[in-house]
């Protein structure tokens, strides 16, 4: 077990009981790994609903309601597309938090723009205007999906705080 995952979403826990808050997640190149973190804490059916794993951009259309147009103009590793996976994510669910996530993994599909490591990741309270930011985490594909999913929790634990 990843000790410092687990406490972290331990913390997440914590935090969302003590708000009455649950918890959605939108993920694409961390494949569920929020959702395997968070159900790790014994007891977290109190504070985390779903998880939906779009990894393709038909999937992302379908169950989250991104939008054709901001897939074709900015690609699935975008803030926009985040946002409108939260936002998505929210509506599908009955939760009232939610992060996001898309990025490059690698160890290819990387651009000049958009290099391996490249990571968007976006937050929302229901009702609320989501925020999204873009990393640049280093290493090979586990260690950027890790940091990506240390980075979601550490988000979602800013937004409620």
């Amino acid at each position: 077990m990843d000790k410092r995952l687990y406490q972290l979403a331990q913390q997440v826990g914590e935090a969302l009981k003590s708000r009455a808050l649950i918890l959605v997640t939108a993920e694409s190149c961390t494949g569920g790994w929020i959702g395997e973190a968070v159900t790790m804490v014994a007891g977290s059916s109190y504070w985390f609903e779903r998880g939906f794993i779009t990894y393709t951009n038909i999937a992302k259309r379908e169950m989250l309601g991104v939008k054709t147009d901001t897939l074709e103009r900015l690609g699935a590793v975008s803030e926009q597309t985040v946002k409108e996976m939260v936002a998505g994510a929210l509506v599908a669910s009955h939760a009232q938090v939610a992060v996001a996530v898309s990025g490059v993994a690698g160890p290819g599909g990387g651009t000049p723009e958009k290099p391996v490591g490249t990571v968007c990741l976006a937050w929302a309270l229901k009702n609320g205007e989501p925020t999204a930011e873009t990393r640049h985490f280093a290493g090979d594909r586990e260690a950027v999906r890790r940091q990506a999913v240390e980075r979601a929790l550490a988000g979602v634990l800013e937004l409620i705080r």
